[in-house]
């Protein structure tokens, strides 16, 4: 398999509000930036959105190792808790609804697909692939 290395983001002004979203994929000596935006949605959604976009542009299964700064993101898939929500019929041990079913649904199913394991960085930090990733969301959100 091969193996690629998926930095992502996702900002917005406001909760909700304009939103962007960013994903740096890396591959041998390969580098792709994307990013795009929503005029009305929220922080986590863009966050959830990078790793689905990035995800769904490898063509063939790989393993993947992506970085992201939301917890959200890392721990609703490292630590089942997506999965969990979906046997439940999208609902969180505490009976309230899961929300943002849709995305976590299709990254969900893109962890089937491919090899994925999420590890958390530091947001604003000196990780320069973050902090792009960061950059190209907010210029997303702030063309929205």
């Amino acid at each position: 398999m091969k193996q690629v290395t998926i930095y992502t983001d996702g900002a917005c002004s406001g909760n909700p509000g304009r939103g962007g979203w960013a994903a740096i994929l890396r591959y041998a000596e390969n580098e792709r930036e994307i990013s795009g935006g929503e005029p009305m949605t929220t922080n986590n959604r863009m966050e959830l959105t990078a790793a689905i976009k990035a995800l769904e542009l490898l063509r063939e299964p790989c393993e993947v190792t992506l970085f992201s700064d939301s917890k959200y993101l890392v721990d609703g898939i490292e630590k089942g808790w997506a999965k969990s929500w979906k046997k439940r019929g999208w609902i969180k041990s505490d009976k309230k609804p899961a929300l943002n079913p849709d995305l976590w649904d299709s990254l969900l199913n893109l962890t089937e697909t491919h090899r994925v394991a999420l590890k958390w960085v530091k947001g604003h930090a000196d990780n320069k692939y973050n902090s792009r990733c960061d950059e190209l969301a907010v210029a997303q959100y702030k063309a929205k």
